[in-house]
């Protein structure tokens, strides 16, 4: 009997596929990195080519590593990054792929919201639009990119894709639709109203039939069975929406649970029953009707730790992550420590910004650097926090996730900095243990996802708030925020006095 589960999860760099047994325990993995391309200024791309060449890859050296065979895998689930935009064409060949680092979209945003579009169509899908989402791409790629437009046959996201080379089957999940903004809400349907107010009521043909998370999307066919060493037949699971996944994978599922990732993007969520309609708030669906999460997020978290690691140390691989949070735990912070701002690509407010150290003397070394590039993504965790908060959303404690929880440092930082008790899973792939979740409940191993989370998702350790120094973490915080606020204005001057 098949009993294994197998979750893919696509960043926007790295495409993984980690093997599970059904109490959760990772019995084989494998990774690969994907290539970027940034052709213009504000442009992150991927070829779709290269991410199913990759998702085969890493499929057959995870079964591989776990000394697998097909047969052994009862059914896949995927998970990938949302918002950005895949595109294929009417042959339902790739296209384009672009990341949702991209801010090409920044100014048909701003657009938006100077004439009235965004507040026009936050009470159809509860949220705005904004420079990555893939409501805006589509609609930035029909007025700059026409002749791609024209050439389109289908618009989805990244696990999409990874579904359709699995199954050849053009499907998407709710939660990955309601996330990107073209999903009418509460209703979870698509809506000509909606698509009408982004200017692409002709685009409805592009948009995949809709399947829950935790539904069969389609079987694996023997081309993708050649591919990958899976059976072909194998149910694949229509999946999730990365964030959450990671939300189930780190065990956070029922109403009131806090989650929190510290990956490529820094995503803040709270699982609720019911839509807060509150024009602050951004919401997604989930694997079913009655969950939803309220969402505040922005790519300014684990991301800035890979370009410092990358581009000022010179450095690669997980000794190097390990040796910073070393460092970190090093440094005792002061008033005199510097601050970061961890907008390299852009704050979740002003798609402009740009990162900064603040406040360097030249008695500041690399590990008092790094210990404020720490900081700063907390800080800016907190600061997507404290809006939620302002809206009315509630939580005591939170589960913490992405490359980000493997610090010990990072994760004491963070309860600190956030005030309430933090637990980090056992099984850190906590993306593709969601996806996994959902390709057992399609398999019918487990009857809901709540029972696939009892059943494989266990706590590996938590962290308290420890607040000697508050007053001075307080104050460092009230800086950086009031910083972040006077310099957005600042960057939005010059853009218009260099434009």
């Amino acid at each position: 009997m098949s009993e294994l589960l197998l979750g893919l999860d696509a960043g926007n760099t790295v495409v993984k596929a980690v093997l599970f047994d059904q109490s959760g325990k990772v019995v084989g993995k494998a990774a690969r990195d994907g290539r970027s391309s940034k052709p213009e200024p504000g442009h992150v791309e991927r070829e779709i080519g290269e991410l199913w060449d990759n998702a085969g890859e890493v499929i057959a050296g995870c079964l591989h590593d776990a000394g697998a065979t097909g047969r052994d895998i009862a059914a896949v689930g995927t998970a990938g990054h949302g918002n950005g935009l895949y595109l294929l064409d009417k042959q339902r060949g790739p296209l384009l792929g672009i990341q949702s680092l991209d801010t090409r979209a920044a100014g048909l945003a701003a657009e938006w919201r100077a004439d009235g579009t965004a507040a026009a169509l936050y009470p159809l899908c509860l949220q705005k639009p904004w420079p990555s989402q893939t409501a805006t791409l589509l609609a930035w790629v029909k007025r700059n990119r026409p002749e791609i437009y024209a050439r389109a046959g289908t618009a989805f996201l990244c696990k999409d894709a990874l579904t359709y080379m699995l199954t050849g089957e053009r499907v998407s999940d709710y939660s990955d639709m309601s996330g990107c903004g073209l999903m009418r809400l509460p209703e979870r349907d698509y809506d000509t109203e909606l698509l009408t107010a982004y200017g692409l009521a002709d685009a409805r043909p592009l948009l995949p039939p809709l399947v829950q998370s935790d539904a069969i999307a389609g079987s694996v066919t023997e081309n993708a069975a050649r591919r990958t060493g899976l059976a072909a037949g194998t149910p694949v699971a229509a999946g999730f929406f990365d964030i959450v996944a990671s939300s189930v994978g780190a065990g956070a599922a029922e109403p009131g649970q806090a989650a929190i990732v510290v990956g490529t993007w820094g995503i803040n969520q709270i699982i609720l029953d019911r839509p807060l309609v509150d024009e602050r708030i951004f919401h997604a669906c989930t694997w079913r009707p009655d969950r939803y999460v309220a969402v505040e997020s922005s790519a300014t978290s684990a991301v800035n730790l890979d370009w410092f690691v990358h581009e000022i140390l010179g450095e690669h691989g997980p000794d190097a992550f390990a040796r910073c949070s070393e460092l970190v735990a090093s440094v005792r912070p002061s008033a005199d420590s510097p601050l970061f701002h961890p907008f390299l690509y852009g704050s979740g407010t002003e798609p402009k910004a740009r990162a900064a150290f603040l406040g360097l003397a030249g008695w500041h070394d690399r590990a008092q650097m790094l210990h404020a590039l720490f900081e700063g993504v907390v800080f800016e965790h907190r600061r997507h926090i404290d809006r939620l908060r302002a809206a009315g959303v509630s939580f005591d404690r939170a589960v913490l996730s992405g490359g980000g929880s493997r610090s010990v440092a990072w994760c004491q930082m963070f309860a600190d900095g956030l005030g309430v008790p933090v637990t980090v899973a056992e099984c850190e792939e906590t993306g593709a243990l969601g996806a996994a979740i959902a390709a057992g409940v399609a398999a019918g191993l487990f009857g809901d996802i709540e029972a696939g989370v009892a059943e494989m998702v266990k706590p590996r350790r938590s962290f308290v708030p420890n607040r000697p120094d508050g007053r001075l973490r307080d104050a460092r915080y009230r800086l950086y925020d009031e910083l972040a606020t006077t310099l957005a204005a600042q960057w939005q001057r010059y853009r218009s006095e260099v434009a």
